[in-house]
């Protein structure tokens, strides 16, 4: 996945596209994908990196949802366990089962959840995972040792999915591409082209050159998240908006505080969400909160109240206190919820999905989730072949096999995220052993991975490297900073980048990571 290439490949393409993807998160790759494997021409462009905004930053969970099931809202439920598990089946490198352990502190908790896991598990069918059983109260303090046992009772094991969500939307970019899309990340859109008030394309900038592109296309897809609506009123100025964000917080912690394989699940929190403490790559995340937020930013940072939120809860479930410094980095997100009126809170929204087509023939999709990126993209693939007439064809991606998929490694393996591409990083360490030296002593990521994102995954800032090609800033954003020279060091060399850039990505870096360190 060369970036000159791809642009090559732009600007020497003749007539319009079949589809101009507009938005490099979960939604428009899954959307690229699907597009191209059915053989229409497609482009995508995302204004900053892949995943960039809401699809990095999610809680690493691949779920069909308890708390939906005991909302009554079946069909979600069953649409994202089937999803799951194709999601396992097609990206076994990247997604695998985890057990979620839900504690009872009063008796009736047991056999009140124990009773709707068993419905999830019936719902799943044959791509469910293992059965939920209940645990005695021993068996709750092996499995989470550190869990607080005053006044425990037991509890109820079920499991669900785990997935890296940069690393998966990396490779969707690339399955894209070697199905014949051009992916273009930092790319943004700077209008629509219309022609008798029907969009026939997107106006395009170059975020390093500068340099202008007009894309024709015969159905534009607007598939940029919270960011929908700047798009729609590219359309039509007085469109009024669609989606209320509502922003998740997590933390990152050591992994001393949850130590062994078992996440926790509390299903019932003070503000009425689920919360959870998931183990992950070597660490365990804190989360998450839900909070309405009037603007929508690039870049979200977490409240104090939302922190304070999740420091206090990590405490009430946990037998060591968390305290700020214990904090390895906090992120936040922002859901693209639909909007709904006389709702009273961000969690009365609508999680599911929500397609739109104006009168021009732009379609805007928002809502879902990670989980169901893929029937997301099905379902808008098959609006642009009506709208753009460019044919019918059949939808291939139930049984597509993800970039990189052709290789399981074990999940203690270093590499195992990339799959059958760590063959090639360790070629890199092989002719390079300098290269296999990590950028800093509390990350594991090497020089040679730095390498194969610049070369291959279209890595073009620090930032690209260090918080979603790896999850470095995740790990441990202060480690992170801390290894931004070397990483710009090794990039320059790659990209041909001069002192001035090298400093300027690094102190654009640092100010970026700044802002994921917990003070106290």
């Amino acid at each position: 996945m060369n970036r000159e290439r791809l642009f090559s490949q732009l600007v020497s393409h003749s007539g319009p596209f079949d589809i101009a993807i507009i938005g490099g998160g979960a939604t428009g790759l899954g959307a690229a994908v699907d597009a191209a494997s059915r053989g229409h021409s497609v482009v995508l462009i995302e204004q900053s990196d892949f995943a960039k905004g809401t699809s990095s930053r999610s809680t690493k969970l691949v779920h069909g949802g308890v708390r939906y099931l005991k909302q009554g809202n079946i069909s979600l439920v069953l649409e994202a366990l089937r999803e799951r598990g194709l999601l396992c089946k097609n990206a076994p490198h990247l997604v695998h089962s985890l057990p979620f352990v839900i504690p009872s502190y009063h008796w009736w908790e047991g056999p009140f959840y124990g009773i709707g896991l068993k419905v999830y598990d019936t719902l799943a069918g044959q791509l469910g995972l293992e059965p939920s059983r209940y645990l005695s109260r021993e068996e709750m303090m092996e499995l989470l040792p550190t869990l607080e046992t005053e006044g425990l009772d037991g509890g109820v094991v079920y499991h669900d999915g785990q997935f890296d969500d940069a690393r998966l939307a990396i490779h969707l970019a690339r399955t894209a591409v070697n199905n014949g899309a051009i992916t273009l990340n930092h790319t943004r859109c700077t209008g629509l082209m219309k022609e008798k008030g029907h969009v026939i394309g997107v106006k395009a900038e170059c975020v390093e050159t500068g340099r202008q592109h007009e894309i024709r296309a015969r159905c534009v897809i607007n598939a940029t998240g919270v960011f929908v609506d700047d798009v729609r009123r590219m359309d039509d100025a007085k469109t009024e908006n669609i989606v209320a964000p509502s922003q998740g917080v997590h933390l990152v912690l050591p992994r001393e505080f949850l130590p062994g394989e078992s996440a926790i699940m509390i299903p019932k929190t003070d503000d009425g969400r689920v919360l959870f403490a998931v183990p992950w790559h070597g660490r365990v995340i804190i989360g998450t909160t839900d909070t309405p937020v009037e603007h929508a930013s690039i870049e979200p940072r977490a409240l104090p109240d939302e922190i304070e939120f999740l420091m206090t809860h990590a405490a009430r479930y946990l037998t060591r206190d968390p305290r700020p410094c214990d904090v390895l980095s906090v992120f936040a997100g922002l859901r693209p919820l639909v909007a709904a009126k006389n709702a009273e809170s961000t969690a009365a929204l609508s999680r599911d999905h929500t397609i739109l087509v104006s009168d021009s023939g732009l379609i805007t999709i928002t809502g879902g989730k990670w989980t169901t990126y893929r029937r997301m993209a099905e379902d808008v693939i098959d609006h642009a072949e009506m709208i753009g007439g460019i044919g019918v064809k059949h939808c291939v991606t139930h049984d597509l096999k993800i970039h990189g998929s052709a290789t399981v490694l074990p999940k203690d393996d270093p590499l195992a995220v990339y799959g059958s591409d760590a063959t090639e990083i360790r070629e890199l360490t092989a002719k390079e052993p300098e290269w296999a030296r990590k950028v800093h002593p509390k990350l594991d990521l090497t020089c040679a991975e730095v390498v194969f994102h610049t070369r291959h995954e279209m890595a073009r800032t620090v930032g690209d490297v260090l918080a979603r090609r790896s999850r470095s800033l995740l790990f441990d954003a202060q480690a992170s900073m801390n290894a931004a020279p070397r990483v710009a060091a090794i990039m320059a060399r790659e990209l041909n980048w001069d002192a001035e850039t090298i400093d300027h990505q690094v102190n654009r870096f640092q100010k970026l990571a700044s802002g994921y360190i917990l003070e106290g």
